[in-house]
């Protein structure tokens, strides 16, 4: 099989896996921690995934794809602004700590969960015109950065298990 092939597959893979993440956290109830949009971030795992394994382009689109079919099947518009935004805001973080060479997977993904969070709070204020929304930004970013840690640490463990071939 040609590598061209592989990165395909990996791609295609990677994107069911991540709107497959994306339906089962859909399905789990939402913790009873009194914030809303406190979640696991499962499907990060798969953008963390190509962003080490295949490179930014096909992770964006991993990324992008989550976004579009989980809003297609089971959205609204306003859903989907806060999915672009949050998507947006942690892929751009993640992508320039992947690039500084400094931070782990774990670091990287770490951070993008806290960016999601940023980026989906930032929409909350301007489409709600509430900027007290943000009061919700600290609990937000502690279980951002500790859901996207866990992610991370899934990624790190599941990375040492695919052949050095595929690393990227």
């Amino acid at each position: 099989m040609s590598e061209k092939t592989r990165r395909i597959a990996l791609l295609g893979l990677l994107t069911a896996l991540c709107f497959g993440l994306s339906y089962i956290e859909l399905m789990l109830p939402a913790l009873p921690v009194g914030v809303p949009g406190i979640k696991a971030g499962l499907a990060n795992i798969c953008v963390v995934a190509a962003l080490y394994l295949l490179g930014p382009w096909e992770a964006a689109a991993v990324n992008l794809a989550r976004i579009v079919l989980n809003w297609l099947l089971f959205g609204s518009f306003t859903g989907l602004l806060y999915s672009l935004a949050g998507g947006a805001v942690s892929f751009a973080v993640m992508l320039l700590l992947k690039k500084s060479g400094a931070f782990s997977p774990v670091g990287v993904s770490a951070a993008g969960g806290a960016a999601h969070n940023v980026g989906q709070i930032a929409v909350a204020a301007l489409l709600t015109g509430t900027p007290s929304i943000m009061l919700y930004l600290p609990a937000l970013l502690i279980f951002g950065t500790a859901a996207g840690a866990v992610n991370g640490l899934i990624f790190a463990a599941l990375q040492k298990r695919i052949s050095p071939q595929r690393k990227g």
